[in-house]
């Protein structure tokens, strides 16, 4: 691989006026700059990042922020990781991951001081978010997957939370169910205003009112075992439940778990619905989850492609909500008084 003393030495001329024409750092003669670019074609010489960027002040990189646990990333995540990779690429900038959350708004700043990043595009967004402060007090341009509760100036794509859970409670109610545990995310995620958690209580909340029907909500930890403790919890508060709608996607298996355990069979019994979810997580399930479908690449890309034309000072303020898509599986099917009334022995088509 070619160095630039390489082309230095084929170009006679010093590394330190290489450089220079890489960097723009200092005036260099036509006749010069023509040597040296016609060596490093000749050698196929490829500058790094950094030395490409200097000359531009750019570094072609973009920081992806979101907090880490020893969870890592899964499926549904990785998606939006994905979509964003894919849409920085495509325009020639490099994406890195950084594990920084609301609450390292400390570390934030550090990374933005030293001007690593062209900008940023923050996931797992609070309603009140420390690190959207402290990179437009340091200038780096961002744009949110999820929104603060006051979104004034600021561009975001996200999730239609209130359309999203409107059409599962609509699926649900559809089937005949009537008695609908909504499984959240920890009750500490909540206090904490992340902002699914928060926009999907509140939105449960709205569409069981607009049925007539009494919302019923479990917080759970992110967990198997949180699904299983969030299980019990609902059937003694609602030992009549027909269906839980689940949004959290770690503690479904949990809560799938715990329904066999006390003999109660999917969705004979109870019906689940997950969502947020990828078709991938969807399918592991048995049986296979109905879900309503996360938009993550799509988000993912769409956020980084607004985060480049601001870059590019051809952006305007970019707000996008994109809904789940409703997926029916296995693990749905009609309340046990709706399938008696079609079918005593409940092999019938689903009510719809």
């Amino acid at each position: 691989m070619a160095t630039m003393h390489d082309v230095a030495r084929l170009a006679r001329v010093s590394v330190s006026t290489v450089s220079y024409v890489l960097t723009g750092a200092r005036p260099i003669s036509q006749a010069t700059r023509d040597k040296v670019l016609a060596a490093m074609a000749e050698l196929d010489y490829q500058p790094n990042a950094m030395a490409r960027g200097l000359a531009s002040r750019r570094s072609r990189i973009v920081g992806l922020l979101m907090p880490m646990d020893e969870r890592g990333l899964g499926a549904t995540e990785t998606a939006f990781v994905t979509g964003a990779a894919a849409a920085a690429s495509a325009a020639g900038y490099h994406l890195v991951l950084s594990p920084v959350g609301a609450g390292d708004v400390d570390d934030l700043r550090r990374l933005a001081s030293q001007r690593m990043l062209d900008g940023a595009v923050l996931m797992e967004v609070q309603v009140e978010d420390g690190r959207v402060a402290a990179l437009q007090e340091a200038g780096v341009p961002l744009v949110l997957i999820g929104r603060t509760g006051d979104t004034t100036g600021l561009s975001y794509v996200d999730i239609d939370f209130e359309q999203t859970v409107r059409e599962a409670v609509d699926h649900l109610v559809g089937l005949g169910h009537r008695r609908i545990v909504y499984v959240n995310h920890s009750a500490a995620t909540i206090a904490a205003g992340y902002g699914p958690a928060v926009r999907t209580r509140d939105a449960f909340v709205a569409a069981m009112a607009d049925h007539g029907l009494a919302p019923i909500m479990i917080p759970a930890e992110d967990s198997a075992a949180g699904g299983r403790a969030a299980l019990t919890a609902a059937l003694a508060q609602a030992p009549d439940l027909t269906a839980v709608l689940a949004m959290n996607e770690n503690a479904i298996f949990g809560i799938l778990g715990e329904l066999a355990t006390r003999g109660h069979a999917v969705p004979r019994d109870v019906s689940v619905v997950s969502m947020v979810t990828s078709p991938q997580v969807a399918e592991l399930a048995h049986p296979a989850l109905t879900a309503m479908t996360s938009p993550g690449s799509a988000l993912g890309r769409i956020a980084v492609e607004a985060l480049l034309r601001h870059l590019e000072g051809a952006g305007d303020t970019h707000q996008q909500l994109l809904p789940c898509a409703l997926e029916v599986r296995g693990s749905t099917g009609p309340a046990a008084g709706a399938r008696d009334r079609t079918d005593p022995a409940g092999s019938g088509p689903p009510v719809t």
